[in-house]
């Protein structure tokens, strides 16, 4: 299991733009898929991006498809996700979560395949 770092939440205007990171304690990502999931009040969490590392897939809910952007840095160290356009419904709480292996459907690996969990970053959207 990785231990996993999340950074970036905070309160923002609708409209307007938000960065996640995800950082793996002293290792790199180099086998694995990476996910971002996320928890609003009294709601199950639920998938949102993912990330197979080896091949550089991604996968997009199409709640975030066309604003959310999944991306790994060069050195494989941190996940970033880039949140644009967002929206009052975009409000939750937004975990990394990972696995070591591949992955190769059209979506994402649901809750239960993920071992590694972030503690979670608050996301607010309001005006």
């Amino acid at each position: 299991q990785l231990q996993l770092v999340e950074s970036g939440g905070g309160l923002v205007q609708p409209g307007k733009s938000l960065r996640l990171s995800c950082t793996a304690s002293g290792l790199t990502f180099d086998y694995h898929i990476i996910a971002w999931f996320r928890q609003a009040p009294g709601k199950e969490r639920e998938g949102i991006s993912c990330i197979t590392i080896n091949s550089g897939r991604t996968n997009y809910d199409d709640s975030v498809k066309g604003r959310f952007i999944i991306s790994t840095d060069d050195a494989k160290k941190t996940m970033s996700l880039q949140m644009n356009n967002l929206k009052p419904e975009d409000t939750a709480v937004y975990y990394c979560a990972a696995v070591r292996g591949t992955w190769f459907a059209e979506y994402c690996p649901p809750r239960t395949a993920f071992d590694s969990w972030g503690q979670g970053a608050q996301v607010t959207v309001s005006s």
